[in-house]
């Protein structure tokens, strides 16, 4: 078994992760060979790339890191988890609180069946196991933002058990290597939000919001299957699409609606497990990559300098870009795990097991679920791949942003150009010129249509390349004016003319001797000197392969 390990060479030096297999894949596809196990000590291929594998010298140790992940979704429903509170972000503080929700003595909980459906929905595309019976325990920590003093969760027998998750990473040094991974899922158990507590560091106070308190969660424990930031936060963000793809979570972590522990720990391979750390409510997957492989240097440098590892729940600065302590790591003893006395189990069915003549409204059907599953974000992949012959890295890319997708469908129904040059436009131009001013695809000056618009101009040989990007830095710049106009306006179409064109390529030959003559002797970057001196004179309104057929005609003649 290949085992990913960290070389480190002494205190103060930075680390990176070798592997020692050697799993072969494609300059453009999918790796061959070799595939994750979702075992423990996994080879971390990904970073196969950066560092070759090689015997250590004497000074240097090998280290493995473990990666674990606690992800709590939000679940869409529109009242929370046992009550009918409404479910609203941004909501004015306290203005969405039940009776439960405040934990006033007398008040029940009453299960929301929405909340159900979406948890066994999510663990059948998630290919885990429904346990037909579940049952609910109370999680007690005191907090100001937990009124009850516990929290309503599935510790002992969740809902979903033993499921996988596999995802892609781009590799290499122009992402086009694409390698795929599985990570196994322990569990999938229903639970209920906190409220919220808002510090106040000016007045030396907390205030306590409680509109999130109840609302539904589904938590997913991955297995320590992961071994560095890019590996969890590739896959947190694959689970990101199936939730949105299922519609069971927005999961927009911009808003909290998918926050996430993260369970780490290094050691020596061949050794037993180091002592973990958690880090606690990462809200982006760019935060989780970089708390991550923080907190992994940060083990290594302690143990390298003799220190050693406390079991401790610590939280990202993102500012600092560090780990800092927030308190000891509870146990489970501190959490006085009982059975909730106030639900009964959770029993499921499917079509065998089914009650006869039982109300639909008052059971849920495992397989009638299943067969409402939508399309999964794997299975969009592979139809871009098929329809329109693009590369598996460039379907990747589509779906990992946001709206993007969407976008290049929209144009691609609305233009007659090739879909691979569609795919190059949105995914070099279209994306660059976002990422380039850090906005969202919703965001964009430039509507699919009018990309559509220049594309058509384009592929109808109306404008150059050159000009084409000329006239999307227009359309990024000023909204109101279509393709056509700008084309109009700036004079960019391309000469028609023929005749005109021959006499201007004639006219540059007898101006440039001495480029005719080093063309002549075979110097290939002669002609496109000349090609360049006449999309000069043309004001690159001229087709580069038009002037290079004329030219060389005429030199031939």
């Amino acid at each position: 078994m290949a085992v990913p390990v960290l070389r480190w060479c002494g205190p103060g030096r930075h680390w990176a992760v070798a592997c020692l297999n050697h799993g072969s894949y494609h300059g453009r596809g999918t790796q061959t060979g070799s595939r994750s196990s979702g075992k423990r000590g996994q080879s971390s291929l990904a970073q196969q790339s950066l560092v070759t594998a090689q015997k250590p010298r004497k000074g240097e140790h090998d280290w493995a890191a473990v990666v674990g992940l606690e992800i709590h979704a939000q679940i869409s429903s529109n009242s929370k988890l046992f009550s009918g509170s409404q479910v609203l972000f941004a909501a004015p503080p306290n203005s969405l609180v039940s009776f439960f929700d405040a934990s006033l003595p007398g008040t029940l909980p009453v299960l929301n069946r929405r909340c159900v459906e979406a948890a066994v929905m999510t663990g059948l595309a998630l290919n885990c196991h429904i346990n037909k019976k579940s049952l609910f325990d109370r999680k007690h920590y005191f907090y100001a933002d937990l009124p009850a003093g516990y929290q309503i969760t599935q510790q002992r027998l969740p809902i979903a058990v033993n499921g996988s998750l596999a995802y892609s990473l781009c590799v290499g040094k122009q992402q086009t290597q694409v390698i795929n991974k599985t990570v196994r899922i322990k569990q999938i158990q229903l639970e209920q939000d906190s409220g919220k507590s808002l510090h106040d560091d000016r007045r030396s106070e907390t205030l306590i919001d409680l509109n999130r308190a109840g609302v539904g969660l589904l938590e997913v424990v991955l297995e320590p299957d992961l071994s560095c930031g890019e590996e969890a936060a590739t896959a947190v963000r694959e689970l990101q699409l199936i939730l949105q793809a299922l519609g069971t979570s927005q999961a927009n972590m911009a808003e909290g609606q998918l926050r996430v522990d993260a369970n780490i720990s290094v050691h020596h391979p061949g050794e037993p497990l180091g002592v973990r750390t958690e880090v606690k409510n990462l809200n982006s997957a760019r935060f989780l990559a970089r708390a991550i492989d923080y907190e992994i240097q940060r083990q290594i440098n302690e143990l390298e300098n003799g220190g050693e590892i406390v079991n401790e729940t610590r939280s990202f600065d993102y500012k600092l870009g560090c780990t800092v302590p927030m308190r000891d790591k509870e146990g489970k003893q501190d959490y006085r795990f009982i059975p909730e006395p106030n639900l009964p189990p959770l029993l499921l069915y499917d079509s065998a097991s089914l009650p006869a003549g039982a109300d639909p409204q008052q059971v849920i059907n495992i397989d009638q679920i299943r067969e409402q599953l939508p399309e999964l974000p794997s299975v969009t992949r592979k139809k871009l791949v098929q329809e329109y012959g693009m590369l598996l890295e460039h379907s990747i890319t589509l779906l990992n942003e946001v709206g993007l997708l969407e976008f290049f469908q929209n144009v691609i129904k609305e233009t007659r150009a090739e879909p691979k040059k569609v795919t190059s436009w949105v995914l070099n131009i279209f994306l660059g010129f976002l990422k380039q001013q850090n906005l969202a695809v919703s965001e964009s000056p430039v509507t699919p249509s009018a990309l559509a618009e220049l594309l058509n101009l384009l592929d109808r040989k109306a404008i150059s390349s050159a000009a084409a990007k000329q006239v999307f830095e227009e359309l990024w710049r000023t909204e109101g004016k279509s393709p056509t106009q700008i084309v109009a306006e700036k004079r960019l179409e391309l000469l028609q003319d023929r005749a005109a064109l021959e006499q201007l390529c004639r006219a540059t030959l007898e101006e440039n001797p001495q480029v005719v003559m080093d063309m002549k002797k075979g110097n290939p970057r002669a002609i496109n000197k000349l090609i360049g001196l006449v999309r000069k004179a043309t004001l690159s309104r001229a087709d580069p392969t038009v002037i290079k057929e004329i030219l060389e005609k005429e030199l031939s003649s």
